[in-house]
């Protein structure tokens, strides 16, 4: 061997031994790199956004004839502006002009110029909409970014959010001489005051959990690392034979199925003679960045049926999930099915998912990159935080969940009207990395349980095994849980399944109170081996009727009740459960 290659193959040996960095240190860096970032962001990805924004501009750039559809349409609203201004301004307008945003639909923005205004901000909302959508070659998700960003844009700039265009906040500082606006100042230094120590919002302490909220009667007769099981007090002389099993979703407190009396479905089932039992999940901490799906399966689902079976002595109960909390459930309830045990009744879902195709305006947070920096995020402080979560869903509604109330509060200088649920909503939870993480990615990102390729201790979860009857609802307006995708469990099962679709969102539609002088829903019922009708032909075909969906819930509980009992005694010791305290227990304190 020469000298020459002798001393390349030395110097080629030297420099391999000599690496900077290992793979594992470069990981590393890029993970603390990454989580800094994601720490400043909240999570958000700027990255994922600005390959949006560019894949956007580089295919409008090569659409010509795009370009030109929008510039014309541009000229033709600019020109509906101009005759609508002349015209409004002799006192006559166009029926037909209307102003989508429920803030610009009061009689002070009928006249001029207040109508132009509104108007204005209609048409440049549609074209805006008309620049980011339909164009050739524009990925999906990018397309939802961009759309999204202009909707963004379109509300921050509304005239509705502008003390000088704003007839209503003229009108009121004219007639209180600016008084109004003292007050608002006032309310703006005392949020931010609050904010910044931590505190709740003014109001919230006339909504306190168990003084106001939470309070009917019950016991704590389980709590484990997750949860704290809670079995309320009967006030009939007799009940149904199985009792009813509540899994509420980990992402929120349990209470905002037992609000006000008048707005309690826990106080209206104990009222119907039913034996309730809820789950009160743990808010977890950094030190449960570890818990999986498969502790919220065995420590959640599967520890409270263990202790409902055991304190009531029912053979069977009727279960029931909310939100995430119902997916959990139908996860639990196809392996149940699978292993053989048949200690379900019927099982019913509240604005839950098996299928997440079309998850909604939720799923622009959840591309590739903008996992990479949520899962920083997450492994960093070993949990999402409360606020990563309120900002995700606040910015869905920005206009009625921000901006109205801002106006309300700081120009209009008017107190917070708050309701149980608001001052639930400010009540949120956190959720532990390791969880989130594996729900994300098996549901939203892979749609595993929806394609029967969902794991469980090496077996595999499908939702057709599913035989029990089922009642599942979902809400017109649900922006977290779209119906349409609600309703997709159809295609997925082939058991008895009563759907139901109500009026109002995800969490007003649910906790709607038995009477509610705004509410109505559709129903009806798939009986096994009924052909699938697509949710548009369901819509279609099934006319609504007014009133709570509670009522029609709680008559489908008793149809399939196996009998009536004497109610078992609440908290009783039996089979090593024992009563650990009064409800609502710790857990939701946390």
């Amino acid at each position: 061997m020469s000298e020459d290659v002798k001393t390349t193959t030395a110097m080629s040996r030297l420099l391999e031994d000599q690496r900077w960095l290992d793979p594992g240190q470069a990981e590393t860096m890029d993970k603390e790199l990454r989580s800094f970032l994601a720490q400043a962001t909240r999570g958000m990805s700027p990255i994922e956004t600005l390959t949006a924004v560019v894949d956007w501009l580089g295919h409008l750039a090569i659409s010509p004839g795009k370009l030109l559809m929008l510039s014309e349409s541009l000229i033709r609203k600019a020109v509906q502006l101009g005759v609508f201004g002349l015209t409004a301004g002799f006192g006559k307008t166009d029926s037909s002009n209307v102003v989508n945003d429920r803030r610009m639909q009061g009689e002070e923005w009928q006249v001029w110029p207040f109508n132009v205004m509104a108007r204005g901000h209609e048409l440049t909302r549609e074209w805006l909409q008309e620049l980011t959508t339909g164009i050739d070659g524009v990925g999906r998700h990018h397309e939802e970014i961009v759309a999204f960003m202009a909707k963004q844009i379109a509300d921050v700039l509304s005239p509705a959010n502008n003390p000088l265009t704003n007839p209503k906040v003229i009108a009121t500082t004219v007639e209180e001489r600016g008084r109004n606006l003292v007050r608002g100042g006032r309310n703006f230094i005392d949020d931010y005051r609050r904010d910044r120590n931590g505190e709740p919002l003014a109001g919230t302490e006339s909504f306190r959990v168990g003084e106001h909220l939470g309070i009917t009667p019950g016991k704590v007769v389980l709590q484990n690392e997750l949860m704290e099981l809670i079995q309320y007090e009967p006030t009939t002389k007799q009940v149904g034979a199985e009792p009813v099993m509540i899994i509420p979703a980990w992402i929120m407190k349990y209470y905002i199925l037992d609000l006000t009396p008048d707005a309690s479905l826990v106080r209206y089932l104990v009222e119907q003679g039913k034996t309730v039992f809820i789950v009160s999940w743990k808010n977890p901490t950094d030190e449960d960045r570890d818990l999986g799906m498969k502790d919220y399966l065995d420590l959640g689902v599967t520890a409270a049926l263990d202790a409902t079976i055991a304190i009531t002595g029912a053979k069977k109960v009727h279960a029931v999930g909310y939100c995430l909390g119902g997916t959990l459930l139908s996860i639990a309830a196809a392996l149940m099915a699978r292993r053989g045990d048949e200690r379900l009744k019927t099982m019913s879902l509240f604005a839950s998912m098996v299928d997440f195709r079309e998850a909604g305006e939720i799923g622009m947070f959840l591309g590739e990159s903008m996992m990479s920096f949520l899962e920083a995020l997450m492994r960093k402080q070993g949990y999402l935080g409360i606020e990563n979560m309120t900002g995700a869903f606040t910015s869905l509604r920005v206009s009625d969940l921000v901006y109205e109330p801002n106006v309300n509060r700081y120009l209009l200088g008017q107190d917070r009207k708050l309701n149980g649920l608001l001052a639930w909503n400010t009540d949120g939870t956190r959720m532990p990395y390791r969880m989130h993480m594996e729900y994300l990615r098996n549901c939203y990102i892979e749609n595993n349980l929806a394609g029967s390729r969902y794991r469980v201790d090496g077996e595999t979860v499908s939702i057709d095994d599913i035989s029990v009857p089922g009642f599942v609802v979902g809400t017109v307006t649900d922006h977290v849980a779209p119906w349409k995708s609600v309703y997709e469990i159809h295609r997925l099962t082939h058991n008895e399944l009563t759907f139901v679709l109500t009026t109002g969102g995800h969490n007003a539609g649910i906790a709607c109170g038995p009477e509610h002088p705004r509410r109505k829903h559709q129903v009806a019922v798939r009986a096994p081996g009924d052909r699938y009708d697509d949710p548009d032909s369901w819509f279609a075909t099934h006319k609504a009727v007014p009133g709570s969906w509670w009522s029609t819930w709680n008559r489908w509980l008793d149809e399939r009740m196996s009998g009536m009992r004497v109610p078992p005694k609440t908290g009783a010791p039996r089979k090593g459960y024992k009563t650990l305290g009064d409800a609502p227990g710790e857990y939701v304190f946390g």
